[in-house]
C-alpha cells in the first residue's frame, strides 16, 4: 500500500488530531473557542484605549476573562443528560437565592442585587440567565413539540416569577435578558404567533400601570430621553448625545487606536462598560464595527448550528435559547449606545469591562460546547 506524506495530507491529519483533542478529550468546540478568543482579544485592545492606556484595569479584566474561560471549560465537561436531571434543582436553588436578595441583600447604588458572602458579593440574578432557559427547556422537552397552550402558559408563569423578582431589585437590564432567555426557548419550542401577539397586547395594556407604579424615576428619565435626547442635553440626554457624536465621528476608517477624542477627553461616560461600543466605533470606524459584527454573527451562526445538530429536544432548545439570548445581549447594547433603544445598563458581550456577566456568558458557551461535543461519535 502506498502512503502519501504530502504537506496537504499532514496538515489535514494535524487538523483532525487537534479537533479530536478538543472535542473528545477537552469537550471544547474549536470553532466557537477561536471566535470567543478573537472577540475577547479585540475587547482587551479596545479597553486599553478606553482606560487611557492604563494596564492595571486591563489586567483585572484579563483575570476575570480567565475565570470565565475556566468556568466554560468546566461546564463543557457536563453531559446534557446530566444537565437535564439537574435543571429543576438548579432553578430552585437560584430562585431561593433571589428571595434571599430581596430579604437580606446588600444595597448599593439604590439597588438591592447582591448577597454579601464576606470575601465577595454574589449576584444571583446572573445565574438565572442560565437557570431559567435550562428549566424552560426541561419543562417543554418532556412533552411532544410544538408546545401546547397549557405548557406555554405554565412556562410563561415560570418566566414571570424570576423576572419580577429581578425587576424590583431594580435591575431592568438583567430582567430583560432573563426574560429573553426564557421566551427564546419557548419560541423555539413552537410558541404560537397568536399567543405572542396576545402577550404583546397585554404588555402594551399594562404599560401605563407599569409607568405609574412599577418604574423608578431614573428609568422613566431613560425612556423620555430615548424619545427626545435633546430635552435634557446636559443631564439625562448627555450620555446618548456624546455616544452618537463619537460613533458618527469615527467615519469609515476611524480616528485610530488611542486617538479617539470623545473617549480620551472623557466626553463619553461609562466608556469602558456600557458605552465601550462608542469608543470602538470612534477609533476603528465603520470597517472596524463591521469586523466585530462579523465575529458576533459567526458566534450566533455557530450556536444555531450546534442547536440544529443537537440530538434531543432538551439540548436543542437549550442551545438555541442560549444563542438567541446572546443575540439579544448584543442587539440591546448596540441599540442603546446608538440611540435606537432606551439605556438599560447592559455591557457589550466579551468586550465591555465586567466580571459576573462575562463569567455567566462564558459559562453559557461552555454548555453550548457540551451539547455539541457530547453527541454520539459516529465512526466513518
Amino acid at each position: 500500500m502506498k502512503v502519501s506524506w504530502s504537506p496537504e495530507g499532514l496538515d489535514q491529519t494535524a487538523r483532525r488530531a487537534t479537533g479530536s483533542l478538543l472535542q473528545r478529550i477537552l469537550h471544547l468546540d474549536g470553532v466557537l473557542l477561536a471566535l470567543i478568543l478573537l472577540l475577547s482579544g479585540i475587547g482587551l485592545v479596545v479597553l486599553y484605549s478606553a482606560f487611557g492606556g492604563r494596564i492595571e484595569p486591563v489586567q483585572g479584566h484579563w483575570l476575570r476573562l480567565a475565570i470565565g474561560l475556566g468556568a466554560m471549560a468546566v461546564l463543557a465537561q457536563i453531559p446534557p443528560s446530566r444537565l437535564y436531571r439537574m435543571a429543576p434543582w438548579i432553578f430552585a436553588g437560584v430562585t431561593l437565592l433571589l428571595i434571599a436578595v430581596l430579604v437580606i441583600g446588600q444595597v448599593g447604588g439604590g439597588a438591592r442585587r447582591w448577597l454579601d458572602l464576606g470575601f465577595f458579593n454574589l449576584q444571583p440574578s446572573e445565574f438565572m440567565k442560565l437557570a431559567l432557559p435550562m428549566m424552560v427547556a426541561w419543562l417543554v422537552a418532556r412533552d411532544t413539540l410544538p408546545v401546547t397552550l397549557g405548557g406555554s402558559l405554565q412556562a410563561l408563569a415560570m418566566i414571570a416569577v424570576p423576572v419580577a423578582m429581578i425587576g424590583i431589585q431594580p435591575d431592568l437590564g438583567t430582567a430583560i435578558l432573563v426574560a429573553a432567555a426564557g421566551v427564546a426557548v419557548l419560541f423555539l419550542a413552537g410558541l404560537g404567533w397568536r399567543l405572542l401577539a396576545l402577550g404583546a397586547c397585554l404588555i402594551a395594556a399594562a404599560a401605563p400601570v407599569l409607568w405609574m407604579f412599577g418604574m423608578q424615576d431614573y428609568q422613566k428619565d431613560r425612556v423620555l430621553t430615548f424619545l427626545d435626547p435633546e430635552r435634557d442635553p446636559l443631564g439625562a440626554g448627555y450620555n446618548i448625545i456624546q455616544s452618537q457624536i463619537a460613533i458618527g465621528s469615527g467615519g469609515l476608517y476611524g480616528k485610530g487606536w488611542m486617538d479617539g477624542t470623545q473617549a480620551h477627553l472623557e466626553f463619553i461616560p461609562e466608556r469602558h462598560t456600557d458605552f465601550v461600543f462608542a469608543v470602538m466605533a470612534e477609533e476603528f470606524g465603520f470597517l472596524g464595527v463591521l469586523l466585530v459584527f462579523g465575529v458576533y454573527l459567526a458566534i450566533i451562526a455557530r450556536g444555531l448550528w450546534i442547536a440544529h445538530e443537537a440530538q434531543d429536544n432538551f439540548s436543542r432548545l437549550l442551545a438555541g435559547g442560549i444563542t438567541l439570548t446572546f443575540f439579544v445581549y448584543c442587539f440591546v447594547n448596540i441599540g442603546m449606545v446608538s440611540g435606537l433603544l432606551p439605556v438599560v445598563g447592559l455591557p457589550l458581550p466579551l468586550i465591555s469591562y465586567g466580571g459576573s456577566s462575562m463569567v455567566t456568558l462564558l459559562a453559557g458557551f461552555g454548555i453550548l460546547m457540551a451539547i455539541h461535543t457530547h453527541r454520539r461519535m459516529w465512526s466513518s
